[in-house]
């Protein structure tokens, strides 16, 4: 069983940056999709990117499209979100996810870890 363990949330100035990090605990497919997701105050959750992790495949939603850049460890399974130029509307709790998938915008994930923070003020 794969547990995700996310790192690295806080609160911020908007224009400012955070780098996420998610720790992949357990066996795992040295193939497979890794994302974020996110879930803003009083809405659903949403996805964020996914990554490819044998190779480089990335897919980004349009709000954060040029602004964050998620990324791979192998030899330290884990995958990262580079957040930069945060905007107040990135306010939300930030979840690690494996079995990342999107068809359009319809984003999907098969395990969930419990989250960090991010607070961005404006």
């Amino acid at each position: 069983q794969v547990q995700l363990v996310e790192s690295g949330g806080g609160s911020v100035q908007a224009g400012g940056s955070l780098r996420l990090s998610c720790v992949v605990l357990g066996n795992t497919d040295s193939r497979s999709w890794m994302g974020w997701f996110r879930q803003p105050p009083g809405k659903g959750r949403e996805g964020v990117a996914c990554i490819y992790t044998g190779g480089v495949t990335t897919t980004y939603a349009e709000s954060v499209e040029g602004r964050f850049t998620i990324s791979q460890d192998k030899s330290k399974k884990t995958v990262s979100l580079q957040m930069n130029s945060l905007e107040p509307e990135d306010t939300a709790m930030y979840y690690c996810v494996s079995g990342c998938r999107r068809a359009g915008t319809d984003w999907s994930a098969r395990s969930w870890g419990r989250g960090t923070q991010v607070t961005v003020s404006s």
